[in-house]
């Protein structure tokens, strides 16, 4: 069996040595990831230059420095759709690293969303009376993350991946406390230790995006 080359792309900069490693042993022995970021080629200065005004959609990821950067959604899209297009000449598929919605991106290879892979998961697991807790990194992001998982009844609380020694254990426990009978972990950055500890917690079913979406994309390698 031919092993095949897998893009990911991240809203951040690559390489993701924070993801990377734990998404690898999911996607077959042999395949292999090919990593590009939205803002690898920008400096300090011009990802200042990205930072999202007030009313913007916000997104927050990873930066190769190991700090996280917020971004307006509408100014990464271009970068974005660049990386995917250019990914494409090497791969057989691409992943892109964000939970958010970007349904315009162009492209003519698969190119798998895990926004809409968590929404299919979330509608197999969700039972009719459940309710669906929702972490996201900012508070900040809930209304423009929320959106995308229509009428559910849901309850929302943030703890951010990227910050060192963040608080998982409150927002944990709220979310029980709140009524929610499944988590989902909505964004990528988001690690097993964090599923962990937010399972520990709550003592609910919890769901990994980057391990879902690893999965998805075996089964195209």
């Amino acid at each position: 069996m031919s092993k095949k080359k897998i893009g990911l792309i991240t809203i951040g900069q690559s390489p993701r040595v924070d993801l990377t490693p734990e998404m690898e042993p999911l996607i077959g022995e042999g395949n292999i990831f090919v990593e590009l970021g939205a803002l690898d080629d920008l400096t300090s200065e011009e990802i200042e230059k990205v930072a999202p005004f007030e009313g913007d959609v916000t997104y927050v990821s990873r930066l190769r420095s190991g700090a996280y950067a917020k971004m307006s959604k509408q100014k990464i899209l271009p970068l974005l759709q660049e990386k995917v297009l250019l990914l494409e000449n090497e791969v057989s598929s691409n992943i892109l690293v964000c939970t958010g919605s970007f349904p315009n991106i162009k492209h003519n290879k698969p190119l798998l969303f895990p926004d809409k892979i968590l929404n299919a998961v979330v509608d197999s697991v969700l039972e009719k009376n459940g309710v669906l807790g929702v972490m996201v990194p900012l508070m900040e992001q809930k209304e423009s993350l929320v959106k995308k998982w229509g009428d559910r009844p849901l309850v929302v609380q943030s703890a951010n991946p990227y910050q060192k020694d963040d608080d998982f254990v409150t927002p944990a426990r709220k979310l029980k406390e709140l009524g929610a009978t499944v988590i989902v972990l909505d964004c990528m950055g988001y690690t097993e230790e964090h599923k962990r500890k937010v399972k520990e917690h709550s003592n609910l079913p919890v769901i990994l995006s980057r391990s879902i979406v690893a999965r998805v994309a075996a089964e195209l390698a």
